[in-house]
C-alpha cells in the first residue's frame, strides 16, 4: 500500500499533488490565456469525465458554444487499464478536416494512451489539457503545469476535506 495515497493507486505514484476547486480554476482560466491566440475554434470536445470542468471553464471564456465529449475509459479507481472507447465524437466534428477547427480538452496527460486515441479521432484538431506529465506531453499542443511521471494529481472533484497527519512524525511536538 502505497503512503502517499492510501493504496488506492498504482504503486509508481510515489509523490502526490491534491488540487483545490480555486486552484483548478485558476489553472483551466491560465489554460485559456495560452489559448487565446489560438483558433477561432468552433467546437470544444471535452474528454470525459476528467475534461468536462476544464472544458467548461475554456468554453466559456473563449465563446465557444458548442461543447462536445468524447468518452474514453482508461483508469478503474486510480490503476490504469486498457482505453476503451465509450463514446465516440460526434462525426460531423471529424469530417472533411479532421477537426481543424476543434479544440479537445482534457485535465491531464499522463501516459498519453488516451490522448493517443483522441488524436487519431481528431488529428487536426488543438490538443490542450490542464496538467501534463512528460510521456504524454508531446501528445498535446498546449497545457498549463508540467509535474513528473510519479506523481499522482489529485484533482478537486476527487477529494474531501479531511484531517492530514505532518509529513515528519512528531513533527509540532
Amino acid at each position: 500500500m502505497s503512503e502517499v495515497t492510501g493504496g488506492n493507486v498504482d504503486e509508481r505514484y510515489e509523490k502526490a499533488f491534491p488540487v483545490s476547486w480555486e486552484q483548478f480554476h485558476r489553472d483551466a482560466r491560465a489554460l485559456t490565456w495560452r489559448l487565446s491566440g489560438q483558433g477561432p475554434f468552433e467546437a470544444v470536445v471535452a474528454v470525459t469525465r476528467g475534461g468536462m470542468v476544464p472544458a467548461a471553464i475554456v468554453a466559456r471564456e473563449l465563446g465557444v458554444l458548442v461543447i462536445e465529449t468524447i468518452c474514453i475509459s482508461s483508469y478503474d479507481y486510480g490503476k490504469q487499464s486498457e482505453v476503451k472507447i465509450l463514446k465516440p465524437v460526434a462525426d460531423n466534428l471529424r469530417e472533411d478536416d479532421g477537426g481543424a477547427k476543434v479544440l479537445i480538452v482534457d485535465d491531464l496527460v499522463d501516459t498519453g494512451a488516451t490522448a493517443k486515441v483522441v488524436r487519431e479521432m481528431l488529428p487536426k484538431a488543438h490538443f490542450a489539457t490542464v496538467y501534463a506529465k512528460p510521456a504524454g506531453r508531446p501528445l498535446v499542443d498546449t497545457f498549463v503545469t508540467e509535474v513528473s511521471q510519479d506523481t499522482w494529481i489529485y484533482l478537486p472533484w476527487d477529494l474531501t476535506l479531511q484531517f492530514t497527519p505532518p509529513i515528519r512524525e512528531g513533527a509540532g511536538h
